[in-house]
């Protein structure tokens, strides 16, 4: 098992380059994959070109554990993206959408995305 990366919020925003570019590439996949299923009537069972797509998305999820944060979007509309951090002595998650230029929130490990609040000042400049 590999050991939890914590990030600050400074260095989660340096990851965003790439992070922001690997989620594109998994919202634009996924809804190839649910225009190429429609045309399917949803008969998808056993397609190769579904298989193909989906093993991109995988591939994708992976380059995002690599960098050490979690995709959390799995509606596939959003792209919601967390990084591990420890605001206030507390494990947390600085949360990201793919339409928000900044990481400017986080929410606690059990709460979720309608939980989010902004990160305190004095935890932005580390």
């Amino acid at each position: 098992m590999v050991a939890t990366r914590y990030f600050t919020p400074y260095e989660a925003e340096k990851t965003l380059p790439l992070v922001r570019k690997i989620v594109k590439d998994i919202l634009d996949t996924t809804k190839e994959m649910r225009l190429f299923a429609d045309d399917l009537g949803g008969e998808i069972d056993g397609n190769e070109q579904i298989k193909k797509m989906a093993g991109k998305v995988e591939r994708f999820f992976n380059e995002l554990e690599e960098i050490g944060c979690l995709y959390k979007d799995w509606n596939f509309t959003i792209g919601l993206v967390d990084f591990p951090s420890v605001i206030d002595s507390r494990e947390v998650y600085l949360c990201w959408r793919s339409d928000e230029d900044r990481i400017k929130y986080y929410h606690g490990i059990e709460e979720g995305y309608a939980n989010r609040k902004i990160i305190p000042e004095g935890y932005l400049n580390n």
